[in-house]
């Protein structure tokens, strides 16, 4: 009986000491020490920014959550430093809204070395670019004119073959914006916008990649997407081809930023924006070939022709009145 009881004095405390262990164990890996990203990134990015971090021993020491563009700047004007995330890549202009607005980025930690100048709380980690981008089988087979601008795109003879991405979820379609109120003005703007909202019909699509791959699978001939990915779709042998813009290629930065979460800021977050920027920029530039840092460089092949900047700041109250350019456009359309 004696040796029964120590037995299962033993097994009681063997047990409590796996409990402990367990404990330890679980709370090593839970949200309380990972890092939480959030992200608007495309999933190029995605997938060169989470190998990079793999690489350089922080693998199993994040969680990465990925968004659309407008629901996360939703979440960053709305729930400022209680926002769940440690650390944040997203388009440029919601951060210095965000910042304006809240005051919840930290300062980075480190040198960039960034070929132009930003912010002392974000760091870009890609550009984006816009282009017209085409099916050539597709536009040869229905005897399609290749467009030279994004007016064009509101021509009757594309009628059913145009795919673009909505401005109120999507940033690619901001470029598109921006191409055609800086050449044309607000009112003509609407105006082509219109058209080309008639000429999509059902192919007005959410997500930025989404025009693209419609071209890539033939169910439209052309649409309006980011310049980069048809690049690499063009250069691995897809008939896909894409038309710089002459109204002008305008571009989009997405950053790196630290939330400032005072004496509960993780500070991994820290270390891996560091990461994502002197280690993974390697990788990126492999699909966002515009160069940010000193020491980089892209092929010229790679270059848009017409590569514009908007005269205005962007700012989320600019993007909201765009917005409603677009607003206006689809209610002429469906008219």
């Amino acid at each position: 009986m004696t040796k029964f009881k120590k037995m299962i004095a033993l097994a009681l405390t063997f047990g409590v000491a796996i409990s402990a262990f367990a404990g330890c164990s679980g709370s090593s890996g839970s949200g309380d020490s990972e890092v939480v990203i959030y992200t608007n990134a495309d999933d190029e990015a995605i997938e060169a920014m989470k190998s990079t971090l793999d690489e350089n021993g922080y693998e199993g020491k994040y969680l990465m959550q990925s968004f659309g563009t407008s629901e996360l700047g939703g979440k960053l004007l709305a729930e400022g430093k209680n926002i769940e995330a440690d650390l944040i890549t997203m388009s440029s202009f919601y951060i210095d809204s965000a910042q304006e607005q809240q005051q919840m980025f930290k300062d980075l930690e480190f040198d960039t070395n960034s070929i132009d100048e930003y912010p002392s709380y974000y760091t870009p980690i890609t550009a984006q670019e816009g282009a017209i981008i085409l099916n050539t089988e597709m536009m040869s087979e229905n005897n399609l004119p290749v467009p030279t601008c994004i007016k064009d795109l509101a021509d009757p003879v594309y009628s059913g073959f145009v795919s673009v991405t909505d401005i109120e979820s999507s940033s690619t379609a901001w470029l598109l914006v921006q191409a055609i109120v800086d050449a044309y003005g607000e009112d003509e703007a609407t105006e082509i916008l219109s058209g080309i909202y008639k000429n999509a019909g059902p192919h007005i699509e959410s997500s930025g990649s989404a025009p693209l791959k419609k071209v890539r699978a033939g169910e439209v001939a052309l649409g309006f997407g980011l310049r980069h990915q048809a690049v690499a779709d063009k250069a691995s042998g897809l008939p896909i081809d894409f038309v710089d813009p002459t109204e002008g290629n305008f571009s989009l930065t997405e950053s790196v930023a630290v939330i400032d979460k005072g004496d509960s800021s993780n500070p991994l977050a820290m270390e891996m924006a560091q990461c994502i920027i002197q280690n993974g920029r390697e990788k990126l530039i492999q699909s966002y070939p515009l160069p940010l840092y000193e020491g980089e460089s892209a092929d010229s092949e790679n270059m848009s022709e017409y590569p514009k900047v908007f005269p205005e700041k962007l700012t989320v109250d600019l993007l909201e009145k765009h917005q409603e350019i677009s607003a206006n456009a689809k209610a002429m359309a469906e008219a």
